[in-house]
């Protein structure tokens, strides 16, 4: 476990990540300090940026200079290599040198997975560990963390460590998904993605309808799917499956959607006069759960497995974590009371699954236990996630 320092107004914000000391690769979006992290972790790495120009050309070239560079400077025990994707053909040279070179860690980190899913990763057939890098958690920002700054900006690295967040958060997306996809030519009509983004943001934490989204954007359905994969590769957006095991009633199929982070929805969905306030930042509270889930997910020796549970008649849970030391129920509303309503479908999950446990989060300030169902305020829960978890 490494301790990385961000500065914040002057005081140090500590970024805890597990790494293993064998070569692993290190995923995550833009702007969630991937590379600030390795290069306080390594300062003395052989370091290779693959955003920069002469370096991206020079290697997409000659990828045999890798193997140079690496005997030319014997020294050298880290290697990092920053932006893989870029040029996904390295992959196999890299496979070899962790074969020949055993005394050598190689580091490679990316922001997009989609040329390493057509060109490379199992290249390294299981030689490099996968790690992932998250926005911040409460957790780790602990007495700097605001639960409403949170809701309304998000908790990327970039952004919560500016001295205009606000604007940072706004040229996000425009120097990086934007930029991104333009680069990369994964679409021809920047207009419509730009459509499409406004469009299927109104889906976050919602099951995913191409058809309607399609509708909205008039592209055609597949489109709005290949649309869909492109956000996943870019690692700024996932699929939230049903859980379904040894299920007891009729569940729907489909996979629930959201973005990374309550910011960056935040940024992207329009709002107008018939937009409701509370609705909103509903969405967002959830996605900030979400995003929080899926980082202390990434941090625990046994990772689980995160899902939804909905049946056909309605009943739902946002979040259920199965696996071999949590099975979780979790259901998250932005309200200040515990209403019977609210906690509907927990106890029909818990009455289906009496093995797990429910969770309901709310914005009140006290922690009860009702019905069996742990009530806890949503911030201490959050503040809480972190690698030795316990309810």
């Amino acid at each position: 476990m490494s301790v990385q320092k961000y500065q914040k107004n002057g005081e140090i914000i500590p970024r805890i990540l597990s790494h293993p000391e064998t070569s692993f690769f290190l995923f995550g979006p833009r702007g969630t300090g991937k590379s600030t992290w390795l290069r306080a972790k390594f300062a003395q790495a052989l370091w290779i940026d693959l955003l920069q120009p002469d370096q991206f050309q020079k290697f997409m070239a000659h990828p045999a200079y890798l193997r140079e560079l690496i005997e030319g400077q014997p020294n050298k025990s880290v290697i990092i290599i920053d932006e893989i994707q870029r040029i996904p053909e390295l992959l196999s040279l890299i496979h070899a040198l962790i074969e020949e070179k055993k005394e050598k860690q190689f580091i490679l980190t990316g922001s997009s997975a989609r040329k390493l899913k057509r060109t490379g990763v199992d290249l390294l057939a299981g030689r490099a560990i996968l790690c992932q890098m998250h926005p911040f958690i409460a957790a780790e920002l602990g007495d700097d963390f605001n639960l409403d700054q949170a809701l309304e900006l998000g908790l990327l690295p970039l952004v919560v460590t500016a001295k205009n967040p606000s604007k940072i958060l706004k040229a996000y997306l425009a120097l990086y998904i934007r930029e991104e996809v333009q680069q990369e030519g994964l679409t021809r009509n920047l207009a419509n993605f730009t459509r499409f983004l406004e469009a299927i943001s109104f889906s976050q934490g919602s099951v995913i309808n191409t058809n309607n989204i399609s509708r909205e954007c008039l592209v055609e359905r597949k489109t709005v799917e290949r649309y869909i994969g492109i956000l996943i590769d870019l690692l700024i957006a996932f699929r939230l499956p049903v859980f379904t095991k040894r299920a007891r009633r009729e569940i729907i199929a489909h996979d629930k959607f959201y973005f990374f982070d309550a910011g960056v929805y935040r940024f992207l969905r329009p709002q107008g006069p018939l937009d409701q306030p509370q609705e909103l930042d509903g969405i967002a509270l959830e996605t900030l759960v979400f995003q929080h889930l899926k980082a202390w997910n990434s941090t625990i020796d046994d990772e689980h497995k995160i899902y939804y549970w909905r049946t056909k008649h309605g009943i739902e849970v946002d979040f259920i974590i199965y696996g071999k030391k949590y099975f979780l129920a979790i259901e998250v509303k932005n309200t200040s009371k515990i209403r019977q309503e609210d906690l509907k479908g927990l106890k029909a999950f818990l009455n289906d699954y009496p093995e797990s446990r429910g969770v309901f989060l709310y914005r009140g300030t006290d922690q009860i236990l009702r019905d069996k169902i742990l009530c806890m305020p949503c911030e201490s829960f959050l503040k809480k996630l972190n690698k030795n978890f316990k309810l």
